[in-house]
């Protein structure tokens, strides 16, 4: 590991030190390094590192400043809402307090740069100083000549500074169309199954062993790694799901080699956490009494979490319904469902040889945004005006990865949707509303 992070200026038992906090990063920290060069040179003026959630990108630039001392200031761009928080935050960094109270009520960009100036001179760099920019697609929102300003402030402050942004979107994304300072930039990837399996592997349990605990990993992943690779998400669904795991051998019925039985006991526990990845309806603990609680009263268990408790707007429900019966009905048999004169229409008469198959087998398909809104405003008990809320609600929907949008963001006149929850949810959603949504299923006629 440590041959990948090897450099002249560090010691050898500081980049070990580095490694082991970096499982299955050592070539992107090598890459760093080799980016940062000496601590006493010029470095690079700006580093663009991006890659999707939980890549490492942030853990990896805290390790290295910390583990190395190199002079740095971390800046969340959620956080700091305004110019003038992200300058103070930078200034309070290096120069102290004294100096971030130098700027004006409302401090523009030449102010910031004519104060940071102040202060090199007073106190210029030593070393390299690094300004990281977390969240960094937030800087699209700000002043147009905040972004390229920060790409070049090492020319603007005549001082060793290099700009860091860690971001999830892509360079072209960022680059503004009047042009702007090209900073050097650095993919992190995915983790693969193996990589997630090593580092999640790491988080043993004190009371088992290892191999149990990577046994244990190595079925999670199995369930999971296809609907997410999300290590933040994974490291805690496997918190949350190993008491369960363990129940048969705290019990006594099996041993730690029993893979066999130790999954078929999870297994219903795990299939019914799919349904709720990303959502954290509720906190850990408090599903853990919920599912005692259950356990008491009815002797089953129900899931991972409140998935089938969840509170939606009333509205909100109808759409969730409509969305299902235009994922699993065919288009032609709206007439059927929701038109009083439709006539007889028997079902043996427009059964093609391709659709034998149930549709629930073959999965949702996607329907056009005006036939979920027709199939609404059929199934809602009330009239209903076309409104701002209803397209809200919609949005909401996706969000919470209720419906899923198949179409492009820019095909903005005939966006296409899925609904992508179970039969059981949607049942249970139905039946607050109190709409019998089997009568209304093209598979159950």
């Amino acid at each position: 590991m440590t041959s990948l992070l090897r450099h002249q200026a560090y010691e050898e038992e500081r980049l070990q030190r580095v490694a082991e906090k970096l499982p299955c990063r050592e070539v992107q920290a090598g890459t760093l390094l080799s980016l940062m060069g000496q601590p006493q040179q010029y470095s690079y003026p700006s580093i663009f590192i991006y890659g999707h959630r939980a890549s490492g990108k942030s853990h990896v630039m805290q390790v290295l400043l910390k583990e190395l001392e190199l002079p740095h200031a971390t800046v969340s761009c959620v956080e700091c809402v305004s110019v003038a928080l992200l300058f103070e935050q930078v200034l309070l960094s290096f120069f102290g307090c004294d100096a971030a109270s130098l700027l004006p009520r409302s401090p523009s960009l030449s102010d910031f740069v004519r104060i940071y100036r102040q202060q090199c001179s007073q106190c210029p760099a030593k070393q390299t100083r690094y300004i990281v920019m977390e969240k960094a697609e937030l800087l699209r929102d700000t002043d147009a000549n905040l972004l390229p300003a920060l790409l070049r402030l090492q020319e603007l402050v005549e001082d060793n500074v290099t700009i860091i942004l860690l971001s999830e979107i892509v360079w072209d994304k960022f680059r503004p169309n009047t042009g702007c300072f090209e900073p050097l930039l650095l993919h992190f990837p995915d983790y693969s199954k193996g990589e997630l399996q090593q580092i999640l592997s790491q988080d043993k349990h004190p009371s088992y062993s290892a191999e149990f605990y990577s046994s244990y990993i190595n079925i999670l992943l199995g369930v999971f790694y296809s609907v997410c690779r999300d290590l933040r998400e994974l490291r805690h669904l496997a918190a949350l799901n190993f008491s369960k795991f363990c129940e048969p051998l705290a019990d006594g019925k099996v041993k730690e080699t029993d893979t066999h039985k130790l999954w078929r006991n999870i297994e219903p526990h795990l299939k019914k956490a799919m349904q709720t990845v990303y959502l954290r309806e509720v906190s850990s603990l408090q599903w853990e009494q919920m599912q005692q609680m259950e356990e008491k009263e009815t002797g089953t268990v129900r899931g991972l979490s409140a998935h089938t408790h969840v509170e939606l707007p009333y509205y909100s429900k109808f759409l969730l319904i409509a969305a299902y019966l235009a994922s699993y009905n065919p288009a032609r048999t709206d007439k059927r469902f929701f038109l009083k004169h439709h006539g007889k229409i028997r079902k043996t008469n427009f059964l093609k040889k391709n659709e034998k198959t149930s549709n629930h087998l073959l999965g949702p398909k996607p329907f056009p945004l005006d036939r979920l809104l027709a199939i609404f405003y059929s199934v809602v008990d009330s009239r209903v005006a076309p409104s701002a809320s209803i397209f809200s609600q919609i949005s909401s929907l996706v969000t919470l990865q209720l419906l899923t949008q198949v179409s492009h963001d820019d095909q903005l006149d005939a966006p296409k949707y899925k609904c992508a929850v179970s039969m059981d949810f949607m049942c249970a959603i139905s039946r607050t509303v109190n709409f019998d949504i089997v009568k209304y299923l093209y598979d159950f006629l």
